[in-house]
């Protein structure tokens, strides 16, 4: 029931040590600025949770030595600039304030310290530019809007910190920071930190006990440097820690499926991408550009090519984005793999090339059947695969490949497991039986391609068929169209099976080489095995050209030739 204590009811008490509030219905801090403890004070405010604002200079007063405030489980939403203005802060816990958002830049402008901060399970998303450099330990536990970690300059004393993600950590993995010796980005030097010449000035007095105009002088360089009020000499400071690499021990530790490297990881894998993105995105554009365009009819064989040429191109663009986004984090992936896991951009990577690979290797088989149906009924006119045909059995494709790339966004897997934004979070039985599905669907479509392509092959090596000459080069060249996409495949398929049965033979950073180097090949390869090296493509290239006023003649030839064609299987058949 206390909801109000007097401005003056602290006052005079020199001896003060540790003052207790909990559980009150204050609405604000108590004042205590003319508390003037010549003591160590704990301040414990806690469990309040009708105080919602911290005001400047709220603890101006309250000792002359060093001072702990935990002010943690209240309904603090606000905490002004300067509000830590006059204290030798040891420690600052504002742990379970659940609707502190933000600590201003200018917050412990005045103040010396924190030494500890604790600010977990708060909303915050951001620390403050400046007072995090005496820092030793930093803990941000159940944190989740803390993505985003300040310049690692800042923190030249931390040696401990407690964070939410793992991706944090990896800012501090190949951190190795002589302790209060930093880098200078300018000039390439390094300069001693000076608290540590205060410390050298401090031992060189001792030695040299009339020389006094040397210690006063390197300490008010550091008080003009870093605050009026602190006394380095008196301060209690491991000066042994000048003279010492030191580690940052960091929690939790990054895990076998987000290693401390950028999403590429290398830096070949990073020019190769690039390379190949823009080589499968122009190609596939152009051959659905000239396949649609063409003035020929939309044939069964051609629709289902602008299909492939399509998933293709998906595989492209998610190469892209890939590649976009590590350019974009390179050095700094620490700092946005959360926001990237996390967010609607790698559920759209992910989201397209699960849809483009399922697609592709549907089209494929359809591919496959259907050139198997028509050389093997080459006779029979009325069992002839007709385009609504085709139509028909492309819906479907595109239905099945939406809903499997839809599936981890619901929690069916996930997207967000690894920086490439793959499915490979395995925890749950239904997510492990999900990627399983996938890769043993794909595997069984490569079973079923080999087996049509020998039933073609000895179908064209049987006399007693009759099969066009055009049917025989077609059945080859998609022979090593088809070949040639499994064949890249067949490693991504084999480590993958492995891992999705919890046996991984790869970590994910290898697998990024299988990522780069074998899952787009195909998706670059297709547009010159099944169309820019044909002649039919040819003919479609130059007669568009035509329609712009170039190539006329190559167009007028291949126009000729292809009459010639069409009147010669008239008069053989008719």
């Amino acid at each position: 029931n206390l909801v109000y204590i007097d401005q003056d009811a602290f006052q005079q008490l020199p001896s003060l040590r540790y003052l207790l509030i909990s559980n009150t219905g204050l609405r604000f801090l108590p004042a205590v600025r003319k508390v003037l403890s010549f003591q160590k004070v704990l301040l414990d405010i806690q469990d309040n949770i009708n105080i919602r604002t911290i005001e400047r200079n709220s603890f101006m007063g309250l000792s002359s030595e060093s001072v702990i405030l935990w002010l943690n489980k209240n309904g603090i939403r606000e905490i002004e600039n300067y509000a830590f203005n006059g204290t030798y802060l040891d420690e600052l816990n504002l742990s379970d304030n659940h609707n502190l958002e933000k600590l201003p830049n200018e917050v412990f402008q005045g103040a010396n310290g924190p030494v500890v901060l604790d600010i977990s399970r708060t909303r915050i998303s951001f620390l403050p530019s400046h007072g995090l450099e005496l820092i030793k330990k930093l803990r941000a536990r159940s944190t989740y809007n803390l993505k985003k970690l300040p310049d690692l300059r800042k923190f030249r004393s931390l040696i401990e910190a407690n964070f939410t993600y793992p991706s944090h950590c990896c800012a501090f993995t190949n951190w190795k920071r002589q302790n209060f010796q930093f880098y200078s980005f300018y000039n390439f030097s390094t300069e001693l930190h000076p608290i540590c010449s205060i410390s050298q000035a401090k031992q060189d007095l001792d030695e040299q006990p009339g020389d006094k105009i040397r210690r006063r002088s390197a300490a008010e360089d550091y008080i003009s440097n870093y605050g009026i009020g602190f006394d380095p000499v008196e301060n209690e400071f491991d000066y042994g820690l000048c003279n010492e690499v030191v580690n940052v021990a960091c929690s939790p530790k990054p895990d076998a499926f987000n290693p401390c490297e950028d999403i590429m990881g290398y830096n070949i894998l990073r020019v190769l991408i690039w390379f190949i993105n823009i080589l499968a995105i122009s190609g596939n554009i152009v051959v659905l550009i000239i396949l649609i365009s063409s003035q020929y009819k939309l044939t069964v064989p051609r629709f289902l090519m602008c299909n492939l040429a399509f998933a293709d191109l998906c595989i492209g663009i998610y190469l892209l984005f890939i590649a976009s986004v590590d350019i974009q984090t390179k050095s700094q992936y620490y700092n946005y793999a959360i926001d990237w896991q996390t967010g609607a951009g790698c559920n759209a990577a992910g989201f397209f090339t699960v849809f483009a690979s399922e697609l592709s290797v549907y089209t494929l088989t359809v591919i496959t059947l259907e050139r198997w149906h028509t050389i093997t009924y080459a006779m029979q006119l009325d069992r002839k695969v007709r385009f609504r045909h085709a139509v028909i059995i492309m819906i479907f494709g595109w239905m099945f490949a939406f809903t499997v790339a839809l599936l981890p966004i619901f929690g069916v897997s996930s997207y967000m497991k690894v920086s490439i934004c793959l499915p490979m979070d395995i925890e749950t039985p239904f997510s492990q039986a999900y990627v399983i599905f996938l890769l043993v669907l794909n595997v069984l479509a490569f079973v079923i391609i080999c087996a049509c392509y020998i039933c073609i092959y000895f179908t064209v090596r049987n006399p007693n068929v009759i099969s066009s000459n055009s049917d025989t080069k077609i059945a080859k060249r998609m022979a090593i169209l088809i070949f040639t996409d499994f064949l890249c495949m067949a490693p991504i398929s084999f480590f993958a099976i492995s891992a999705s049965l919890k046996v991984p033979l790869i970590t994910v950073s290898k697998s990024k080489i299988l990522l780069v180097l074998f899952y787009p090949i195909n998706s670059c390869a297709n547009p010159f095995l099944y169309a820019i090296f044909t002649k039919t493509f040819r003919r479609d290239f130059f007669i568009l050209l035509s329609k712009f006023g170039c190539c006329e003649m190559q167009a007028q030839i291949y126009r000729t030739d292809t009459s010639s064609s069409a009147h010669n299987f008239h008069t053989r058949n008719g």
